[in-house]
């Protein structure tokens, strides 16, 4: 894989680093998932055509922009995107996707300011979920995140040690890839002996709280949303079985009726793989082909 160039780009406060892969004259803009990087998308970016740039921030207190300053959240992030599109698209409209929670902020943004995007592809994320009154919402983010908020606290003797802390990873292992590999590596900082993940658990907990309780302020923008989009969601979870990211329920609630939301099952994938796995070239066809 070709490694991508490393921008420092500006934002509200301070720089967000975005990794652009591709020099197109096309540009798309990529949001990641709650502890990743923008290194997440260098498998889709790989399957896009030479007529494309595809951009990837690391999201404020992620990546290479953990040092950027709070306040963090799903709005703040949101803010973000437009103004990395603005710039980026130089007054023509981007097109956008994100993963996981990257998807809802993707929506926040485009609900907010759809004249900046052409489309909007929604994987595996974006659309509300059922959390019962007056729930744990980080005793939630705990038993759904499981491995991957773990990580946050350890540190490890070498690089080699996170990364074979991934390849026990049941979703990750199995699918082991070179694409795996550069986002795992990617995201280490930290002194010889005391290697840690880049990703601010702070950060991780404030935006997860924010998306667990924000299920009324998503399905309002998907009601209004006016940009082409997609949803594609993988049958498997993120521990690699079931239970889906996204429960059958909920892609049947709110993908047909008032919302125009077409949504696409992507087989052989779980969570992770359907963005770092051989399904990445199917959500870089569904991208192009969106709008």
């Amino acid at each position: 894989m070709d490694e991508p160039a490393e921008l420092d780009l500006p934002v509200e406060g301070g720089t967000l680093r975005v990794l652009r892969f591709g020099d197109g004259p096309r540009t798309a803009l990529a949001a990641h998932g709650i502890t990743a990087s923008g290194m997440a998308f260098g498998a889709l970016a790989r399957h896009l055509s030479d007529e494309w740039s595809l951009f990837a921030p690391d999201l404020r207190g992620r990546g290479g922009s953990t040092d950027t300053p709070g306040p963090y959240g799903l709005d703040r992030h949101a803010d973000d995107l437009c103004r990395l599109a603005e710039g980026l698209g130089a007054g023509a409209p981007v097109a956008l996707t994100g993963h996981s929670m990257g998807a809802y902020v993707a929506l926040l943004a485009a609900a907010r300011s759809p004249e900046l995007f052409d489309r909007l592809l929604l994987v595996d994320g974006g659309l509300p979920l059922p959390v019962p009154p007056g729930a744990d919402l980080d005793g939630i983010l705990d038993v759904t995140l499981g491995p991957a908020i773990v990580r946050l606290g350890r540190t490890y003797e070498t690089d080699q040690d996170y990364v074979d802390f991934f390849r026990a990873h049941p979703a990750l292992g199995p699918d082991w890839n070179a694409d795996v590999e550069a986002y795992v590596r990617y995201d280490l900082t930290g002194p010889e002996g005391a290697r840690r993940s880049k990703a601010r658990e702070g950060a991780v907990r404030q935006d997860g709280r924010d998306l667990l309780a924000s299920g009324d302020r998503f399905a309002a923008d998907l009601a209004r949303l006016s940009v082409p989009a997609l949803l594609l969601h993988a049958p498997l979870g993120l521990l690699g079985q079931e239970p889906p990211m996204l429960p059958a329920t909920v892609i049947e609630r709110w993908t047909g009726g008032s919302v125009d939301l077409p949504a696409e099952l992507v087989e052989d994938s779980n969570h992770y793989t359907i963005l770092l796995g051989a399904a990445a070239k199917t959500v870089a066809e569904r991208f192009t082909g969106l709008a």
